[in-house]
């Protein structure tokens, strides 16, 4: 069951920023809590890839727009 659907707007930010500005936020965050993350680092996705799995986080999906990615995490 999902509680709660949250966006973090993390654009304009570089590696290891958006990562790390992330995973402050989502200690905030209960269990089953849903996360849209916009980044605009090329680097994001996969940073958070490796993120998730060493957190325990499940990566939902990755979306590439034109300008910018989200990432969606369920805590």
């Amino acid at each position: 069951m999902i509680n709660k659907i949250h966006e973090l707007d993390l654009l304009g930010l570089k590696c290891p920023l958006p990562v790390l500005r992330a995973n402050k936020k989502l200690k905030e965050f209960n269990k089953n809590e849903v996360v849209h993350i916009l980044v605009n680092d090329p680097a994001a996705p996969e940073d958070f890839k490796t993120f998730c799995e060493t957190k325990k986080y499940k990566l939902i999906s990755t979306k590439k727009n034109a300008d910018h990615t989200i990432i969606t995490i369920k805590t």
